[in-house]
């Protein structure tokens, strides 16, 4: 569909068609690009690093199993997944939750905060080479507001999904 082909009902419009496709298209580069970086760097993709950066800045380095999930933005059973071959790297382990056998907590270990703080140089350098330093000052403040106004449309608690309704 070209940029300029009349709204179709139902269908986005051909610049609407544009833009996601380049949208889908930018991030899934920088994924991959993040991906194979950390990858090089550390031997681990970019979602784990994620998650072991997560919990660094999590309250005594240690986030339930379930709020986990829900930060890191992936299902349980992925999430279980990575956790188990974090343990296996000796980055984290799982504990009992206080008070509730049935849940469990990923702890960051020493080795993983370690892991993280020698990463972080390289990851940020990365994501600048893949996101910022494409930008102007001005286009990289857009891009936050745009990010923005996106995360507060779908990153609430509750948040119907409007073709659901």
């Amino acid at each position: 569909m070209s940029p300029d082909a009349p709204p179709v009902p139902g269908r986005l419009t051909g610049e609407q068609e544009h833009t996601w496709r380049n949208f889908v298209h930018a991030t899934r580069l920088v994924e991959d690009y993040l991906d194979r970086c950390l990858q090089r760097q550390e031997g681990v993709p970019h979602l784990y690093y994620g998650l072991l950066f997560l919990l660094s800045e999590a309250p005594r380095r240690r986030m339930r199993m379930t709020e986990l999930a829900r930060r890191a933005k992936i299902t349980r059973p992925r999430l279980s997944h990575a956790v188990a071959r974090l343990e296996k790297l000796g980055w984290a382990r799982r504990e009992a939750c206080p008070g509730d056998r049935r849940g469990q907590e990923a702890v960051l270990t020493d080795s993983g905060r370690e892991m993280v703080a020698r990463a972080t140089p390289g990851h940020a350098a990365a994501v600048r080479t893949a996101v910022f330093d494409s930008l102007t000052p001005e286009q990289a403040g857009q891009l936050n507001s745009i990010c923005r106004t996106i995360e507060a449309g779908l990153d609430r608690e509750g948040a119907d999904l409007p073709w659901l309704r």
